[in-house]
């Protein structure tokens, strides 16, 4: 199949405006007009490809609580977003998803950006499944601040006549 035909909207507005800075920044603002909460994060995609998101979360004080630390939340709702993302431009067109269940592993805190990373190895789809998506999440040296597993149900398009 022809990839052009079988890529997703949106991992084909990330090829058309990923080479700029400026449409990286627009790339962002539309996917959180899709969930608004994800806009507290102010994410700054990094990659997006079939099978891979690498999205960073900078530190400000939206997401930093009193303690000086990135709140806990914030984190998870960064991984939620890598997760939805990688999910969207690898599933292919013919399937429909929803997120099922999220596991949080808090393993340190955070005292500067955070960059996830959401990995969704399976290439064969064909009926109904359960897939769970790995998802790291590491400060800015490199230290895992946060692991978590998201459960996504993946499933046929209904035919509608």
């Amino acid at each position: 199949m022809n990839e052009a035909l079988s890529i997703s909207p949106t991992l084909a507005d990330w090829r058309k405006r990923s080479p700029s800075r400026f449409g990286r920044w627009l790339f962002a603002r539309k996917v959180c007009k899709r969930a608004p909460y994800f806009a507290s994060v102010n994410p700054q995609f990094l990659e997006v490809r079939p099978a891979l998101c690498v999205v960073l979360m900078p530190r400000h004080a939206a997401t930093s609580g009193s303690a000086g630390t990135v709140h806990a939340i914030a984190v998870a709702n960064l991984c939620e977003l890598a997760v939805e993302t990688v999910t969207e431009v690898t599933v292919p067109s013919n399937m429909r998803w929803h997120t099922r269940g999220m596991t949080v592993e808090y393993l340190r805190r955070a005292e500067s950006d955070v960059t996830a990373t959401a990995r969704l190895d399976k290439t064969e789809w064909g009926e109904a499944t359960n897939v769970a998506i790995p998802v790291s999440a590491v400060d800015r040296n490199g230290t895992e601040v946060v692991r978590a597993v998201i459960t996504v149900r993946v499933e046929s398009t209904p035919n509608v006549a």
